[in-house]
Formats: structure tokens, C-alpha cells, sequence
């Protein structure tokens, strides 16, 4: 089965009610502000959809702007986030070198095969001290272990394999001048998985960053998970882990001795 990318353009309309809502977003951005350093004055938060997270970032002394490649989505975001939403690809925002203090990635980087030119761009417009915030290892989450898990855990790609993986994420962020820095975790409040809606969500093809199988395999879930008791009574909710990455200070050239030829 080819890899399914949802059509963010036209997932706009309803894509905050069919993921958590308020109350996920709210602690999404709760826990991105627990890793902004002291002093954080300007953060971007790319990819940021319908604005309804980063729109929660927003606090006196600090300045949110939003950037995303969705026209769609960019409405939404442009009415909770007045002035301060840009349509702009997370690999090539439009700002200059070392010129903010924090960037966020929210639910991003599992969704990408170019994870590390987001690092990468993160931490170029990132000054020394900022700090690069993300959501990694996502689809892990969401295996809490429920009769749903149960069923799904042979089709999930291995959790080392994401390319959001916490292991892939450090390795970019270091070949990028970010060092890891303090991480924390959520709630993905309304987001417990239920048979029947699980089973929706895989014909739709919403799994595409982590199921394998052939649309018979989709057909064969569909029955297990429609077999199981409880249709509609949520499972457990995700924990989602929030990484944070800091962009060290420039190493320091040589120093070259007065007199010498190469001092001339």
C-alpha cells in the first residue's frame, strides 16, 4: 500500500474538532511554554495549521507568529492570529539568520521524509540560546496498550524507524548546533481511540505516517476492530513527548597571532 498524505487544504474546515479540540490544544501549548528559556521574547511555530495551539503560545512579552504551507489551513490560522500568520514551507521561512528565540514544531516532523531540513532551518533563524521545540516519537503515543493497540501493533512501522524518533531528531539537531535540553509531556485530550472511529480513520488513510499493509489488511482491521465490544467508548488517551533543543553559541575562530602573514 503507497503512502497516503492527507490533503491538508481540505482538512482545514474540520481538522480541530477531529483531533482533541480546545483541550489538547491548550495543553500542547502548556507544555511548549514549559521549555521556552527565561527571556523568550519572539517564538515561531511552523506548521502551525489552524493557528488553534499556537494561538495559546501567546503571553505578554511574547511575540507568536505562525507560518504554513496550507492556504486552508493559513485562513483559519490568519483570524486567530491577526497579522501574525505567514504562508511560508517550514524549510524556508522568511526570516534572517539568528532572529528569533524559539521555534516550535507541533505534531510535524513523524508527517515528513525531510525532518532534518527542518532541524536544519530551525536552527538557522534560531539566535545563540534560542531554543527549538518538538513534538517526537508521536505515533508511539499512541499505543496505550487498548484492545484497539492490540490489533494495530503488527501494522505499526517499529518505533526507532519514525522520523520523528527521538534518536533521529538529536542526531539532526546536532548536526545543526542544537543540543538537547529539557523535555516534558502532554495529554492528547479527545484523542482516545475508539473501534469504530479507528476503523474510519483507516480507510481514510489518516495512518499514513506509521501503518503498512495492502487495503485487504485494511479490510481484515476493519472487521477485528468492528468485532470489538464498546464501538464508541474512547481508550485510553496519548501522552505525547515534547524535546527541546538549544542552538549553541558559534565556536570561535582561530586565533591568529599579531604580525603573523595571515593577521596581514
Amino acid at each position: 500500500m503507497g503512502e497516503t498524505v492527507l490533503d491538508y487544504e481540505a482538512e482545514a474546515a474540520r481538522y480541530d474538532e477531529t483531533r482533541g479540540g480546545v483541550p489538547r490544544a491548550a495543553a500542547a501549548a502548556a507544555g511548549v511554554l514549559r521549555l521556552l528559556p527565561p527571556g523568550t521574547r519572539t517564538l515561531v511555530d511552523v506548521a502551525c495549521g489552524t493557528g488553534l495551539v499556537t494561538a495559546r503560545l501567546a503571553r505578554p512579552g511574547l511575540a507568536v507568529y505562525g507560518a504554513d504551507a496550507a492556504h486552508a489551513m493559513l485562513r483559519t490560522a490568519a483570524g486567530r492570529l491577526p497579522g501574525r500568520a505567514v504562508r511560508a514551507d517550514a524549510r524556508a521561512l522568511p526570516l534572517p539568520d539568528g532572529s528569533v528565540d524559539a521555534v516550535s514544531a507541533v505534531w510535524l516532523l513523524h508527517l515528513v521524509p525531510f525532518a532534518d531540513e527542518i532541524v536544519a532551518e530551525a536552527a538557522r533563524v534560531l539566535r545563540p540560546g534560542g531554543v527549538f521545540v518538538t513534538t517526537v516519537d508521536k505515533d508511539a503515543a499512541h499505543d496505550t496498550g487498548s484492545d484497539v493497540d492490540t490489533l494495530l501493533r503488527p501494522h505499526r512501522a517499529a518505533p526507532e524507524a519514525a522520523r520523528d524518533a527521538t534518536g533521529a531528531v538529536t542526531a539532526h539537531a546536532a548536526a545543526h548546533g542544537l543540543a538537547p535540553g529539557p523535555a516534558t509531556r502532554f495529554t492528547g485530550h479527545g484523542q482516545g481511540a475508539t473501534p469504530r472511529g479507528t476503523a474510519g480513520k483507516l480507510r481514510r488513510g489518516y495512518y499514513a505516517s506509521w501503518f503498512h499493509g495492502t487495503p485487504a489488511t485494511v479490510d481484515a482491521l476493519a472487521a477485528a476492530l468492528a468485532a470489538l465490544p464498546d464501538q464508541d467508548r474512547p481508550r485510553p488517551e496519548p501522552s505525547y513527548r515534547l524535546a527541546s533543543f538549544v542552538k549553541l553559541p558559534a565556536a570561535p575562530g582561530p586565533v591568529v597571532p599579531e604580525g603573523s602573514a595571515s593577521a596581514r
